[in-house]
């Protein structure tokens, strides 16, 4: 069975076209929803995150703190790596333990993560695909989902690599700009996919 890795920008759609992948019977790994559950269910990171950044770091009810923990990370480069260093393996640990549990017959699984290539996690995977949209139509999406702001987008995607850096790792393109079917360049890839398990 093989593992595709599957990104893209804020607001490029990846969730979508993880959908599309779902409608066709493919199981997909979100790997930021798990990040967000096993920073309260997993034991290790939990002890981790509290020697890390303090007792605040959970409620009293035992829910992440996420004010406390934006506050601390948000402008600050070194604390989120110090962040993303405790969070990523433990999501591969959870991605290891999730691929266990999938049927032998099923051809591929996708792993979709925002931070594939600057996790490292695309190593883990033996394709990858990467979904883009033009700035704008990305900007636009983000604004009418999170009622936010254009330069709070902007801040957002200045975090993350470019699309043209993320281009050079990815196997595979979808795009996503409203132009271009998507779903059509899904059933293509599906059948590549397919292939190359036989």
């Amino acid at each position: 069975m093989i593992k595709i890795g599957i990104t893209g920008g804020i607001g490029s759609g990846k969730t979508t076209v993880c959908k599309v992948f779902e409608k066709l019977g493919i199981p997909v790994f979100y790997a930021d929803t798990v990040a967000k559950d096993i920073m309260i269910t997993d034991p290790v990171l939990r002890e981790g995150i509290i020697q890390t950044f303090g007792k605040e770091s959970y409620t009293t009810d035992g829910k992440l703190n996420n004010k406390h923990i934006a506050g601390i990370v948000f402008n600050d480069k070194e604390q989120l790596a110090r962040l993303n260093g405790l969070v990523h393996p433990a999501v591969f640990r959870a991605f290891d333990s999730w691929q266990k549990t999938i049927p032998a017959d099923i051809p591929y699984t996708l792993k979709e993560a925002a931070l594939l290539f600057e996790s490292g996690s695309y190593k883990m995977c033996d394709k990858s695909i990467l979904v883009t949209a033009p700035a704008d139509v990305k900007i636009q999406r983000v604004m009418e989902r999170d009622g936010v702001t254009r330069a709070q987008v902007e801040a957002r995607m200045d975090k993350q690599l470019s699309d043209e850096e993320k281009k050079k790792m990815a196997d595979f393109l979808i795009t996503n700009d409203e132009s271009q079917p998507v779903i059509l360049q899904v059933l293509e890839l599906h059948h590549q996919f397919i292939n190359f398990t036989k």
